[in-house]
């Protein structure tokens, strides 16, 4: 029994001198109850509507004062003419567009054919239709003689497929996990090995085995990028509606972010087991999660939408919806662009810095 008692407690000192399996072991029960708890919810919070209404009278500023008292709608635009309309879903200045037809309050009393139309993104189409539920709810419920001519537009998407959204987000996943776990254990299993120190001993710079070992991974990830689009166009019959160039170069970015994730996590992982766990958390759950792929972020807690803001795959994903899906021009996009181009120094340069100072300290 003491002999059985020796080789227990050996087992447990051999798991607590390494803090990063204690961090693994214990932290991500927490991380992942947490991310699932706030994270995984049907409900859409805090839908930004947009208001036109040409008669500006009694009966839909009763609507409007309705709609922006609900917990799920904040009324934070008015809109003089349609022309307006498809402006602000372009520059993300609102979720649905409430239109009104013109002299409401006198048709719907004496005619009653008043209309309202809601406009939605219907890029998600599971988020398109639960707005348009909530706000058909709410018209429903405003006063007696609520109209009943409610018509909607789907934008983007009228007929509602599920790829629209999908795609971009699988994009960006398989883009991060490809290059990010995949460089990340290339390299540590260099080290791992020992076949590293040989390599480094070698006339050729540091810096330049570290890219050699990662063009492989951009060239299969570029290889990855064509085979989805070609089936996205031509097997779930999802349209590149923007530039093809725009889409490959933001792209190419992405995959350089991800290549430098992959450099960063090899810093961090002494063995190969290590750096499949780490991407494992820090990229695939992360993504899927927060990245809005899945779920919307404006729909989780404050804390978690601050993080799903340093996750590279949500600007990416973003961006290819403007780009792929809304047709928008590039200019739409700089924002998402310039963020990923940021990531992409940023990290760059920490990961070269500790790579080098790991380097430094074996030598």
């Amino acid at each position: 029994m003491k002999q059985f008692l020796s080789f227990v407690r050996k087992e447990f000192y051999h798991i607590f001198r390494d803090k990063r399996t204690i961090l693994i072991l214990l932290g991500m029960p927490v991380v992942e109850i947490l991310l699932f708890g706030f994270a995984i919810t049907t409900e859409v919070n805090n839908i930004r509507v947009a208001v036109l209404d040409p008669s500006n009278d009694t009966f839909t500023q009763k609507i409007i004062e309705k709609l922006d008292a609900n917990a799920y709608f904040m009324v934070t635009k008015r809109l003089n003419n349609t022309s307006e309309i498809e402006k602000v879903f372009r520059k993300d200045e609102a979720d649905m567009v409430m239109a009104f037809s013109e002299n409401f309050d006198e048709n719907i009393y004496h005619t009653g054919d008043a209309g309202i139309q809601l406009i939605v993104d219907a890029t998600d189409p599971n988020t398109a239709s639960m707005l348009t539920n909530y706000a058909k709810s709410v018209l429903a419920s405003t006063v007696s003689g609520s109209p009943q001519n409610i018509e909607t537009k789907l934008l983007y998407n009228p007929q509602m497929k599920s790829a629209y959204n999908f795609v971009p987000g699988v994009m960006g996943l398989i883009l991060m996990l490809i290059c990010a776990m995949m460089t990340s254990i290339s390299i540590v299993r260099e080290k791992e090995t020992g076949t590293m120190e040989v390599l480094l001993v070698s006339p050729i710079r540091p810096i330049f085995i570290i890219i050699a070992k990662a063009v492989p991974y951009f060239v299969i990830s570029c290889i990855n990028l064509i085979t989805i689009l070609l089936l996205s166009v031509y097997v779930l019959h999802v349209p590149v509606a923007g530039s093809l160039f725009w889409l490959s170069i933001l792209s190419m970015l992405f995959i350089f972010v991800a290549l430098a994730l992959g450099l960063l996590i090899s810093t961090i992982a002494e063995t190969q087991v290590a750096a499949m766990l780490i991407s494992g958390m820090a990229m695939m759950m992360p993504v899927m999660l927060l990245s809005g792929m899945i779920f919307p972020t404006e729909s989780m807690p404050a804390i978690l939408q601050w993080i799903s803001n340093i996750i590279p795959a949500k600007w990416y994903i973003i961006a290819v919806k403007k780009i792929m899906i809304e047709g928008l021009d590039i200019s739409f996009a700089l924002k998402e662009l310039g963020i990923l181009l940021l990531m992409a120094t940023v990290i760059i340069t920490i990961s070269l810095k500790k790579f080098n100072e790991r380097l430094s300290t074996n030598n």
